[in-house]
């Protein structure tokens, strides 16, 4: 199997400037969604801070190398070492930055971000906060990510909170992110990807604005066609009132 990839980054209708990153490294098949968050347009340094850093240490280390000043997790393969490192790394890179500028303090950025290996035939997903990640197989979408979020915190302690429970906690208040803290937890999925799947990596600016189904829906219509997917995505975002920047990647996964 092989990738077929497009990406789509807007700044919507209710914000002034873009925070949201993304990077396609087509010949690594790397694909990362960072969406940025602090005041003073650090957010939109935080997240290109991730991309940029995620992309430099893909362009300089091998899959063989070292994950220094990170350890080696054995029980996981080459790849996902490799992507999981990378992301260490951003979350360093962002926490040592708003150590030492004021002005950037406090900064910070989610990340999502899929890793497919040829050999292996596996898509490895990596996120931290609440930028997702979702697959489409036979008209079906599955989120393939948990947001680290507010909400979810309080499910995980009591299962039991009704919906209106739940609508009186705070949206969009995320409990982890790149740079908040030194070191960063990040979740990781392992997909055996079969012919024909899509998989979509999107800022909250997408999922909040889009119900699932609806994203299934556009992306099945675009068929093999992810320019279009993401273009029509952002459209239907923006439609729905833009109200965040919006970014997203579509993944085809053809023979």
């Amino acid at each position: 199997m092989r990738v077929i990839a497009a990406g789509l980054t807007d700044t919507g209708r209710q914000r002034e400037y873009n925070e949201d990153s993304f990077l396609m490294r087509e010949q690594d098949a790397l694909y990362v969604v960072a969406d940025g968050m602090g005041g003073h347009r650090a957010g939109n340094v935080a997240s290109k801070l991730a991309t940029d850093t995620i992309a430099a240490f893909f362009e300089n280390m091998g899959v063989d190398d070292s994950t220094w000043p990170f350890n080696y997790e054995t029980h996981l393969s080459p790849e996902e070492n490799r992507l999981l490192t990378s992301i260490r790394m951003a979350n360093k890179k962002i926490f040592d930055a708003s150590c030492v500028d004021r002005n950037l303090y406090g900064m910070g950025t989610t990340v999502v971000g899929a890793l497919f290996s040829e050999n292996r035939q596996q898509l490895y997903v990596a996120h931290v906060g609440d930028s997702r990640a979702y697959r489409i197989r036979n008209g079906e979408i599955s989120l393939l990510t948990k947001d680290h979020s507010l909400v979810n915190d309080y499910l995980v302690i009591m299962p039991h909170l009704t919906k209106e429970q739940q609508d009186e906690l705070p949206k969009n208040v995320i409990t982890r992110a790149l740079g908040m803290q030194e070191i960063v937890m990040v979740d990781l999925h392992t997909e055996n990807p079969e012919v024909g799947d899509r998989y979509i990596l999107c800022s909250d600016g997408l999922s909040g604005m889009i119900a699932n189904q609806s994203i299934c829906d556009i992306v099945t219509q675009s068929k093999e066609d992810m320019t279009e997917a993401v273009s029509t995505l952002v459209e239907a975002a923006n439609a729905n009132g833009g109200d965040d920047n919006i970014t997203v990647i579509a993944l085809s996964l053809t023979a």
